[in-house]
């Protein structure tokens, strides 16, 4: 069998790992499921997978391991006691990096490779254009089995730290996350002026837009190389300047009768920045307080 059509095994049907399954069978891999909950399996046995009866069974099915759990004690749980030597385990559950490294040397000592992984959509863009995720660990096996993996999306190997996967995988969700939180914020300070998400919508993608713009004139693209050249200036905009309007911020807030605590967080890290000597520099050396947890 070639690897375009190699036999995989999924193990944990949730929404993710189901919906994982549903796109390996859809792309032609004999697939092989397993639920540490029965009765996830109904609607993928009918279109054409197997189910195992244990997990020892479904991990000798096939070289291939895809693993989507609630964490990785989920998956030591799992195959405690099954044999995974020569098998290769792909592990998209999250948890901290350093518990990936862990479970990456226990994998090795039981004869089995264990690539981590971090997917970058929900359930329904698995398989869709777009979709990615980010791998690391033995670029060597990740290579022999991209095209099976390759269903599930772009696959962009990041190194081989295992723990590099969740850092890449949970700095863009704090992004992301953030992002959506500090809208969710703006919207209920403008929704407590009777102004509609609606109506501001056209100008928090507007904002977005500039952020995110590739030309030189870009925010990120900015800021990006501020960071990595650690200059910060701050002739047109200081951070002091920044500071003292983050607390106006605040004020909108409380006055307005919501909540304070992320414009309040922000505030407080303005306010350190400020009093760590980054006044006269830029928005960009926060990053510097950053580097420095509050004691």
């Amino acid at each position: 069998m070639t690897n375009n059509h190699a036999a995989v095994t999924v193990i944990g049907l949730g929404a993710m790992g189901a919906k994982m399954a549903e796109t390996f069978l859809a792309a032609g891999h004999p697939t092989t499921v397993w639920n540490r909950t029965p009765g996830r399996a109904t609607h993928l046995i009918a279109a054409g997978a197997s189910e195992a009866a244990t997990a020892a069974e479904a991990v000798a099915a096939s070289n291939l391991i895809v693993i989507s759990q609630l964490d990785y004690a989920a998956m030591d749980d799992s195959l405690q006691g099954v044999d995974i030597s020569g098998r290769v385990l792909v592990n998209l559950s999250s948890d901290s990096p350093d518990r990936l490294r862990q479970s990456s040397r226990r994998a090795t000592e039981r004869g089995a490779t264990l690539i981590t992984a971090g997917i970058m959509v929900p359930p329904p863009g698995i398989g869709q254009p777009g979709a990615y995720s980010f791998y690391s660990g033995p670029r060597e096996a990740l290579e022999t089995h991209k095209p099976v993996l390759e269903a599930l999306g772009r696959v962009d190997h990041v190194g081989t730290d295992p723990g590099l996967s969740m850092i890449y995988y949970q700095a863009m969700i704090n992004l992301f996350c953030t992002t959506l939180v500090s809208y969710f914020y703006s919207a209920a300070l403008l929704g407590a002026a009777g102004i509609s998400a609606e109506q501001s919508r056209p100008y928090a993608a507007a904002l977005l837009a500039d952020l995110t713009d590739d030309g030189p004139m870009g925010f990120l693209k900015i800021l990006a190389a501020e960071i990595d050249s650690g200059s910060y200036p701050g002739e047109e905009n200081n951070l002091h300047m920044m500071a003292v309007g983050s607390e106006h911020i605040v004020q909108a807030f409380a006055q307005a009768g919501l909540d304070t605590t992320m414009p309040a967080a922000l505030a407080a890290l303005f306010a350190r920045t400020d009093a760590d000597g980054h006044g006269l520099e830029g928005f960009s050396s926060m990053i510097e307080t950053i580097r420095k947890p509050a004691r």
